[in-house]
């Protein structure tokens, strides 16, 4: 069964772009959102399975985003995952202090990673 995502980024070009590659690539792109707010409203209307934030939302956070998610259960269950263009390595403290399922620099970005992050499988 296709997982259903929503993906939140304040890139409208990225949105566009990752839409279209992983609905290719299998997954089923429910909903896209630019802003925190427009994200809460599409996470709570759609019920994705994943929701890929990236970390910075041009104005607002995407690390405060995730927290709402997870912990507010403002994700209804959906598994959070933080997105960005800088390398893990570069944001290794922001993800681990986030309660996001994992990270995706956005250059790997796929349907396999992202259903090994919902299987738990976290390594390499």
């Amino acid at each position: 069964m296709p997982i259903r995502c929503v993906i939140v980024d304040d890139n409208q070009s990225f949105l566009e772009a990752a839409r279209a590659f992983l609905e290719r690539d299998g997954l089923i792109v429910s909903g896209v959102a630019s802003t925190c707010a427009e994200a809460l409203r599409q996470v709570e209307t759609l019920h994705p399975e994943v929701v890929l934030v990236d970390i910075s939302l041009g104005e607002e956070s995407g690390l405060d985003l995730a927290r709402r998610l997870v912990e507010d259960d403002l994700g209804v269950g959906a598994a959070v995952v933080l997105i960005s263009t800088r390398a893990e390595e570069d944001v290794a403290d922001l993800i681990a202090e986030s309660p996001a399922a994992g990270f995706l620099p956005k250059e790997e970005l796929s349907a396999s990673a992202i259903r090994r992050i919902m299987d738990g499988d976290l390594g390499s």
